[in-house]
């Protein structure tokens, strides 16, 4: 049995998910195990794992029909044997003392139960800036942080078996923010976090992959606050920034419609998004915009395009 097990989801990551390997292959901690799930992808994946994985016995590959991150995640966990478990996506990339510097952590810190890290992006316009502040101010993550400041867990994390064992594995009905779900229902469970905050990873960003910032990564955050609110009625203070940060991402997801309306040229659907966003508190211009989107259309539409094309939007 492994020390620590290492999960990691592919689907169509082809180009990147060698990299993902080799930086788990050059751990400086090598009591490890890394299962990777190859969940339907329909490209060479799965070809160039076991090439890169060269017969190493520490390295398994499983592979199913495609059923979403959490799907490929939770099967992982059920066969995973490690006393802790990191989680790597197939297009990020550890340093070599990602592992060992986190696992220091739980050393130090036995009533830690997870280690939420840090890294550097890697590609898109923030290449090479830390994705997470470094030294990060923030204190260590809390239930009422968490649900303040939807950044404060990295995707990079690694967690204690015992969280697994309390509290199971992720909720496949998501299909964005699973993870987001999960480090929720850990702080509700009274697991304790603690932050590294030195970048030992690269985290990549791609136009294509699930992390990029649009409407379904807002529509579900929103649906991970109407999950819990149950759970948070008897914590007042938790269930105010629980309702606080859901209004907020409820406006911001109607804006990312109207946006993506407005886009496709559809202005009649960008003014009810437009309508709905001014009244969920939108300002002035938010009302201003619904009711050109309603009585003046084609101009409403021209002045967005130009917007775009003066921010260099393409």
């Amino acid at each position: 049995m492994a020390t620590i097990s290492v999960i990691m989801p592919a689907y169509n990551v082809a180009p990147y998910i060698g990299a993902a390997v080799r930086s788990v292959l050059a751990q400086t901690h090598a009591d490890w195990e890394l299962l990777i799930v190859d969940d339907g992808s329909t490209d060479t994946t799965a070809e160039v794992v076991q090439q890169t994985a060269g017969g190493d016995p520490r390295i398994k590959l499983l592979q199913k029909v495609n059923g979403g991150v959490a799907t490929a995640r939770n099967l992982a966990l059920r066969l995973s044997s490690g006393e802790f478990i990191a989680t790597l996506d197939s297009d990020d990339i550890w340093e070599a003392t990602f592992l060992a510097e986190q696992l220091a952590v739980f050393a130090a810190h036995p009533d830690v139960d997870i280690v939420t890290a840090n890294g550097w992006f890697l590609g898109g316009p923030l290449d090479g800036q830390a994705a997470r502040p470094y030294p990060d101010p923030r204190p260590h993550p809390t239930l009422q942080s968490i649900l303040a400041d939807d950044t404060s867990i990295f995707i990079m994390s690694v967690f204690r078996r015992r969280v697994y064992e309390t509290i199971g594995g992720l909720d496949e009905d998501f299909r964005t923010n699973e993870d987001y779900d999960y480090w929720l229902r850990a702080a509700i469970a009274g697991f304790r976090f603690w932050r590294n905050d030195k970048p030992l990873g690269h985290y990549r960003r791609r136009d294509d992959s699930l992390s990029a910032v649009d409407v379904r990564m807002l529509a579900g955050i929103v649906r991970v606050y109407a999950k819990l609110r149950p759970m948070l009625q008897d914590r007042p203070e938790a269930l105010r920034t629980l309702e606080m940060q859901s209004a907020r991402f409820e406006r911001q997801c109607l804006a990312a419609h109207a946006r993506r309306a407005l886009s496709a040229g559809d202005v009649a659907t960008a003014a009810d998004h437009l309508s709905a966003l001014y009244a969920h508190g939108g300002g002035p211009a938010i009302g201003m915009a619904a009711f050109m989107a309603r009585r003046m259309p084609k101009v409403l539409a021209r002045a967005y395009q130009l917007r775009r094309a003066y921010q260099g939007v393409a």
